[in-house]
């Protein structure tokens, strides 16, 4: 593993905030949105930014060169971002949950290879969670990593890896050694170096267009010490680092997408050419309005509290916690995309629906589209329904 970090890396953000950080990434981002959207191409521009001002190491702890952040910073960043552009938001926000996946369960010697390459822009990392028949189920594995003479054996094939053909290195989900069944699943990180990439088709979805999400064909040999935790530990490191942060993250992502897209709807309505065409007065705008912005102020409120409960719990597994951060997600996906949705209403056709609006719903409302099936809001449902069982009491964090 050959990770290249520049002398005295990290060293000038020691003692310094990410606010500079996050404000670089969104301005480079901005001005090419438009060609990353309609050309299903990654924001290489944002991730340079990323980059050089130190941003992907938010979360890497300062004695390795970075930020020293946590999650309410993440979830900052995020919805910063997602004012711009949600693909680059979530492009963020996953490799947020990667390095927090490294920051709590890698053992020593992986931290100290790899957390000082993240700090100082030169590793961004994308997650190898999905799996052809078992979709996006963190839980589970069907691709065995295999121990032989010292070495992993990894052999992984993943249908959707986002920003993949970008990346640096790679968290893992295989099924442990000599697993007897595909719940014995364990983490693994390996270096780009390490590998053979494949990568495979096209990426034309609807929205989320510039993250790039191809599929992935992964072989390589890691050294023993690359696996993150113990073997078969996956599922506590779900529990705990992977599942709170991806609900956090991607609700922060979503939320600052629709508060995007609302706050250029009003500047839109309130500029003299808004107001020469557009009655202000109207009882329908004024209550989609409303409507919009209590749809954002619930998600916000939900955010910051499922943060504080996040922050404080001593067991994340408990059926209180786990429904918490469920019904973040759920609650983010759908009312996100009800807002923008009812902007599209009162914007009308022009500025509502058509691509070239600066209002840019039409992007937003696309994007937004996918946030229900990024882990499937009905599977979060069903496991909801169990974990209400399990609490007759009715307690809340």
């Amino acid at each position: 593993m050959n990770v290249r970090v520049p002398a005295h890396a990290g060293q000038e953000r020691r003692g310094k905030d990410w606010t500079a950080a996050a404000e670089s990434t969104a301005e480079a981002a901005a001005p090419h949105v438009e060609r990353t959207d309609a050309d299903a191409s990654f924001p290489v521009e944002a991730l340079a930014a990323m980059r050089e001002s130190g941003l992907l190491g938010l979360l890497v702890p300062r004695e390795y060169g970075g930020f020293g952040g946590g999650l309410r910073d993440m979830t900052a960043v995020s919805t910063r971002l997602g004012r711009v552009d949600m693909s680059v938001a979530m492009v963020f926000a996953m490799h947020c949950q990667q390095v927090s996946a490294l920051v709590r369960f890698g053992n020593e010697r992986l931290r100290a290879e790899v957390l000082p390459g993240i700090a100082s822009g030169a590793v961004y990392l994308a997650s190898v969670t999905t799996e052809k028949g078992k979709g996006g189920h963190l839980r589970s594995a069907e691709a065995e990593l295999e121990a032989r003479d010292g070495l992993l054996h990894l052999d992984r094939l993943a249908p959707i890896v986002t920003g993949g053909g970008y990346s640096d290195g790679f968290l893992v989900t295989m099924r442990s050694p000599g697993a007897h069944s595909g719940s014995q699943v364990s983490l693994v990180y390996a270096h780009r170096d390490q590998l053979a990439v494949e990568e495979s088709g096209d990426w034309q979805p609807l929205g989320m267009r510039a993250t790039r999400s191809t599929a992935m064909r992964l072989t390589g040999r890691l050294p023993e010490h690359q696996v993150v935790g113990d073997q078969g530990s996956f599922p506590t490191i779900a529990t705990t680092v992977f599942a709170p942060a991806a609900h956090l993250g991607w609700a922060a992502c979503w939320l600052g997408t629709a508060a995007g897209a609302l706050s250029r709807t009003v500047k839109m309505l309130r500029s003299p050419q808004g107001r020469a065409r557009t009655d202000l007065t109207s009882e329908l705008l004024l209550t989609r309005l409303s409507e919009a912005r209590r749809r954002l102020d619930t998600v916000h409120a939900l955010l910051r509290h499922t943060e504080q409960a996040v922050g404080g719990a001593t067991d994340l597994s408990t059926p209180r916690v786990q429904l918490l951060l469920n019904a973040l997600k759920i609650t983010a996906a759908d009312e996100c995309h009800r807002a923008v949705d009812g902007l599209v209403e009162a914007a009308g056709l022009r500025h509502g629906y058509l691509r070239d609006s600066p209002t840019r719903l039409e992007q937003a409302l696309r994007d937004l589209r996918s946030a229900s099936l990024n882990y499937h809001n009905d599977r979060l449902h069903l496991a909801d329904g169990r974990l209400t069982l399990l609490d007759p009491e009715v307690r809340f964090v």
